[in-house]
Parts: C-alpha cells; sequence; structure tokens
C-alpha cells in the first residue's frame, strides 16, 4: 500500500510526464511547420516515451490499489527562435525531470516504500539517457550554428532515430 504523501507525489509526477509529452509534441508541431521532418520525428518519439512514462505511474499506482488524481496540463510554448534554442529547452527540461525522479526516490526511502524505491530505480537510469540524448543535439546544433548545410544534414540523421528500444525494459 502506498502512504497518501507518496500518492500525491507519483500524481504529480504522472501530470510532469504528461507535461513533457505535451512539450514534446509542440516541439515536433514547430519543427513541421520550420520543415525539420526530422527533428519533427525526434519529438514524436520523445512525445510517445512521456507517455509511456506516464502510463508506466497508472499501471504502477492502479496495481497497488492506489487512486489516481489527475490534474490539468500547462500549455507548452509552441515557437522558439531556432532549433537550437528548442533543444536547449527540451534539454533543460529533462534535468528538472532527472530532479524529480530523484526527490522521489528518496521520498520512496523516507517512506520506507520499497515497492515504489525500485519501480522508479529504471525511471532514475533512463534519465541519464534522456539528458544525454537531448544534450547531444544541443552540442551537435551548437557545432552546425551558423552552417545551414548542417542543420539539413542534422535533421536528415535525426529522421532515423529509432523508437526507444528501453521502454518495453522497463514494463512490467
Amino acid at each position: 500500500m502506498m502512504s497518501e504523501k507518496m500518492q500525491a507525489a507519483f500524481d504529480t509526477q504522472i501530470n510532469e510526464e504528461l507535461h513533457s509529452a505535451y512539450i514534446y509534441a509542440s516541439m515536433a508541431c514547430y519543427f513541421e511547420v520550420q520543415n525539420l521532418k526530422g527533428f519533427a520525428h525526434w519529438m514524436r518519439i520523445q512525445t510517445r516515451e512521456e507517455l509511456e512514462h506516464a502510463n508506466k505511474f497508472i499501471d504502477f499506482m492502479l496495481e497497488r490499489g492506489a487512486p489516481v488524481k489527475l490534474t490539468g496540463i500547462a500549455a507548452p510554448d509552441s515557437e522558439w527562435p531556432s532549433p537550437l534554442a528548442a533543444f536547449e529547452v527540451a534539454y533543460a527540461h529533462e534535468c528538472q525531470i532527472s530532479q524529480c525522479m530523484n526527490l522521489l526516490s528518496s521520498l520512496a526511502t523516507e517512506e520506507n516504500d520499497h515497492a515504489s524505491r525500485i519501480f522508479l530505480e529504471w525511471f532514475v537510469t533512463e534519465q541519464v539517457e534522456e539528458e544525454a540524448n537531448a544534450d547531444d543535439m544541443v552540442q551537435q546544433l551548437k557545432r552546425i550554428e551558423g552552417a545551414p548545410g548542417g542543420l539539413f544534414m542534422l535533421d536528415r540523421d535525426a529522421a532515423q532515430r529509432p523508437a526507444h528500444a528501453a521502454s518495453a525494459a522497463g514494463s512490467g
């Protein structure tokens, strides 16, 4: 059984994951309008992953008999000054989500909730990859700044991003 404090924290994290999906869906639309289909593809994959994460939290809570309380999701921005700026926002957001996961993990330890702590281990590890993926795009975009050909090559590379194979590993 989850404590009320842990339930509330998980409810908040579900909102964070759904908000993340909302941000990345908005970025995908932004990139589509900019005719940067590869970056749009990258963000659509990110959107799906965040929805999967929210669903994992929901399923875990329901499996433990905890009620899920969904709340409103704040509207994301819809435009950025450049692709680099959009990916910098994505990277900063992933860093913020990592902090949320660390706080949740600490709370699970404080609440002596071993099941939640073990569940959260996958997310803590996943966030290392999430930050690295976003930062990799930021660093590449910085390297090609001012070189339109480089931007289109990176966009083409982003179109090759496969769906996240680790998502299946965290389910179950």
